[in-house]
């Protein structure tokens, strides 16, 4: 049988990515379902005693409620920078078959498994291999975090396109961060997107102004459990 999970991605940096997978794992965990996370690539890590950490990595594993191990944070790499620069500048080499290994220990671990990409899927990773052949290479569906403001049908339709093109299956998009009181770009992107995209509108997440991030997680996931279409959200992520 093979592995159950999704691959997020973005259509650009800084969409909220990593919130949107720790809600997820955290909504999951709610639910019953044993959740694995994995970030396998992160750039700009920070270096405590000695040693890089992925903030992203740990607030996934914060929100599964789990030991953040190696095989979930394998590649931590200093600079902020494209992923298969960063490996570069520290004498690394990004490995799929490494990353596959440890995606492939997880998935007997749990029931599901969680995995962040970095960036969007033309990110390059290692050569000219992008994030699109890490969520290829791992066998999953993908889900793609947008923004609701202007700019945003574009990125977004572009990124299904590509992934679409890739052999890659959009389970759907998440729109991440809708203002509390919209202006016309945010009113009108959902409508659009779920119309040009090919693939359902599977959210459309409030913005919240926390400062503390699993405080926000935990917000997310509930507000979630409490909507009744969130059973139907989960089914077309195969949970």
């Amino acid at each position: 049988m093979a592995p159950r999970g999704i691959f997020i991605t973005g259509t650009d940096t800084g969409v909220g990515k990593t919130v949107v997978a720790a809600v997820l794992a955290r909504l999951l965990r709610m639910n019953g379902v044993s959740v694995g996370v994995m970030k396998p690539v992160t750039s700009g890590c920070r270096e405590v005693s000695g040693d890089l950490l992925s903030d992203d990595a740990l607030l996934l594993c914060q929100a599964a409620a789990i030991p953040c191990s190696e095989d979930i944070a394998l590649y931590r790499l200093r600079e902020p920078i494209a992923p298969a620069e960063a490996a570069k500048l520290d004498g690394v080499k990004i490995d799929f078959s490494a990353i596959k290994a440890a995606f492939t220990r997880l998935s007997s671990s749990f029931e599901y498994v969680i995995v962040e990409g970095a960036g969007g899927l033309m990110v390059p990773l290692s050569g000219g291999l992008l994030v699109a052949d890490l969520a290829r290479e791992l066998d999953l569906p993908v889900l793609v975090v947008a923004r609701p403001n202007l700019g945003t049908i574009n990125h977004t339709v572009l990124t299904c396109f590509a992934a679409q093109q890739m052999g890659l299956r959009v389970a759907g998009v998440i729109i991440n961060g809708m203002p509390e009181n919209p202006g016309l770009a945010e009113k009108c992107s959902p409508h659009q997107i779920g119309s040009l995209c090919g693939a359902p509108v599977l959210g459309i997440w409030p913005q919240r102004n926390e400062i503390d991030e699993i405080d926000l997680v935990d917000e997310l996931a509930s507000w979630l459990d409490a909507q009744a279409e969130t059973s139907i959200v989960l089914r077309e992520l195969g949970v």
